[in-house]
């Protein structure tokens, strides 16, 4: 994980390998690769001397490697765990396992989701993921079609983006509802049943949408 996520970039722009085919929708020019190449000296400068930025860019990259191997062992491991009990426990939140109930707000968990119903064969893919935000309200939010795009595989319905508190209470006939994104692909309420059935009524649409369909 360490080198998908920190190496494997900078081997890559080492070894000229781009990210995607065709023409980037725009540039990346903050990557680590690309501040350490400004530590170089500029081509009209006096002095063209590299040992100084040389040491600069050894403890610029240090440091970052440092950081990130202690992120993915006090962070990332532990909320794999999390996430994959979850996962196990999918069942016991009544949507016949498509909502994934994560009670520790904050945990970072799509690209473990994403992983671990590969790696644990899931039959049916998650759709959508409740847990608390640091307020204490609780969020409904759809999990990604993959680990690098913002479409959602389940955006929360139509009538509800964009819409706000008491109107959106009103309009979904849900109790305690605070937003839903203009995009759909989260919405909040002041409780946990209120998010549930947020949950629930997506999950109903899409059902009646595909029966229409078929």
């Amino acid at each position: 994980m360490l080198y998908e996520n920190f190496v494997e970039e900078i081997d890559a722009i080492d070894n000229g390998i781009a990210q995607a085919e065709g023409e980037p929708r725009y540039a990346l020019t903050t990557t680590l690769s690309a501040r350490v190449a400004h530590l170089n000296p500029c081509w009209n400068d006096p002095d063209q001397d590299t040992e100084a930025g040389f040491k600069r860019a050894t403890e610029l990259v240090g440091g970052e490697f440092m950081d990130r191997l202690d992120y993915y062992h006090h962070a990332w491991l532990p909320a794999r765990a999390l996430v994959e009990e979850a996962i196990r426990r999918r069942f016991e939140v009544p949507t016949v396992g498509a909502v994934l109930e994560l009670p520790q707000g904050g945990c970072p968990w799509k690209e473990h989701v994403l992983a671990l119903e590969q790696a644990l064969a899931l039959p049916r893919p998650l759709q959508l993921v409740l847990f608390p935000d640091r307020s204490g309200q609780w969020r409904v939010q759809s999990v990604p079609t993959g680990p690098h795009t913002f479409q959602s595989r389940l955006p929360l319905p139509e009538p509800w983006r964009g819409v706000r508190d008491e109107a959106l209470s009103q309009l979904a006939g849900i109790p305690g509802c605070v937003f839903v994104h203009a995009s759909g692909f989260i919405g909040g309420n002041r409780t946990r049943e209120g998010a549930l059935e947020m949950a629930r009524r997506t999950l109903a649409q899409r059902h009646e949408e595909g029966t229409q369909s078929g």
